[in-house]
């Protein structure tokens, strides 16, 4: 399973609006469930909130990688983008976000959530991504290069 199989340009945002971790958060979730979900939305926020307390998913570099596992949502999906200015999100090396990706799955596939996981960390590890990520003016262009970044 690859990234881009779990990303599509409507999950993209570049460049994300929120200003605070908080809202970061809601702004990816309200990408990963689309606008009519309500009840189903709150849920997928406040299982992501509760995994925020456990430790911060700002993994340094610039990057936060958000997640959480919860029954509202059928299958595993991604949203994710890349905000105008850097946000505080509490991230490991102290460093404010640029880069964020939302994952949330269903407890059933908590081992396709932990390889994607990964996955991500993987590319995003590496600078030369960070640096082109950061530079993204559209949601298709985050996908290329995401895309190429993966099949590297």
């Amino acid at each position: 399973m690859r990234l881009i199989e779990l990303l599509d340009a409507e999950r993209v945002r570049v460049p994300l609006a929120a200003r605070r971790k908080d809202e970061l958060l809601r702004e990816l979730v309200d990408l990963v469930m689309g606008p009519d979900e309500g009840e189903r939305a709150e849920e997928v926020l406040r299982a992501v909130l509760e995994r925020e307390k456990v430790l911060s998913t700002g993994i340094g570099g610039g990057v936060a990688i958000p997640h959480a596992k919860t029954d509202a949502v059928s299958s595993l999906c991604i949203a994710a983008g890349r905000t105008a200015d850097g946000v505080d999100f509490d991230a490991l090396d102290g460093e404010p976000v640029r880069l964020c990706f939302l994952l949330v799955g269903p407890e059933s596939e908590a081992g396709a959530h932990v390889k994607a996981l990964s996955r991500i960390a993987r590319v995003v590890r590496r600078e030369s991504v960070r640096e082109q990520l950061a530079r993204v003016q559209t949601p298709e262009e985050f996908l290329r290069v995401l895309d190429a970044a993966e099949a590297a």
